[in-house]
Formats: C-alpha cells, structure tokens, sequence
C-alpha cells in the first residue's frame, strides 16, 4: 500500500533552515509528480511546492519563493523540502502529498514545524 513518511520537522528560530524528507513507498515513486502542502492552526490548507516526476518543473507558493527548495531523488524514492530563513508564519503540520493540488490521491501524518525564539 502507498505509504508517504515525513521527518526532518521541529523547532527553528527565525532565520534558521530545516531539511523535510519524505520516505515514499508502495507505488512507482518516479512516475507521479508530488507536492508538499501545510496547515497552520486555525487555518485552511495550503498548497506550498510542487515538483514533477523529472524532477525539473517545479512550483513555489508566493510566501515561499526564494526560500524553500523543493527537490526529489527517484532512484531513494524520496521528496524534500529545504526550508531557509524560516520565519514565524511558516510553522504549521507539514504534509507530503502523492499528486499536485488539483489531484492530490495519498498524504503522510505530517510533521510539525515550528518558528520560534
């Protein structure tokens, strides 16, 4: 069964950088195009990078541009999401999505990140 683990989530100050990973499993990792989305307390969900089975095309929320990476290793089945000058809006559960937003099929439990002195 498609399994979606993410790690790498916790505390960072404002300015600092965390690395998301997210094991995948269960399908043809390579094939799909996937996505990382968040969502803050009190808040709706929101879609922050995507990234296509090539590994070239590529997409930034606005608040995240020039900040976080998003990137892929087919042949580890593994997506991440390289996250710098962290800033206090950016904590919330971070999901790691199987598919884009129009179409997102499978999610992972999420890891928490939060921005904070």
């Amino acid at each position: 069964q498609v399994q979606l683990v993410e790690s790498g989530g916790g505390l960072a100050q404002p300015g600092g950088s965390l690395r998301l990973s997210c094991a995948a499993s269960g399908f043809t990792f390579s094939s799909y195009a996937m996505s990382w989305a968040r969502q803050a307390p009190g808040k709706g969900l929101e879609w922050v990078s995507a990234i296509y089975s090539d590994g070239i095309g590529t997409y930034y929320e606005d608040s995240v541009k020039g900040r976080f990476t998003i990137s892929r290793d087919n042949a580890k089945n593994t997506l991440y999401l390289q996250m710098n000058s962290l800033k206090p809006e950016d904590t919330a559960l971070y999901f790691c999505v199987k598919g884009l937003a129009g179409n997102p099929d499978y999610w992972g439990q999420g890891t928490q990140v939060t921005v904070s002195s």
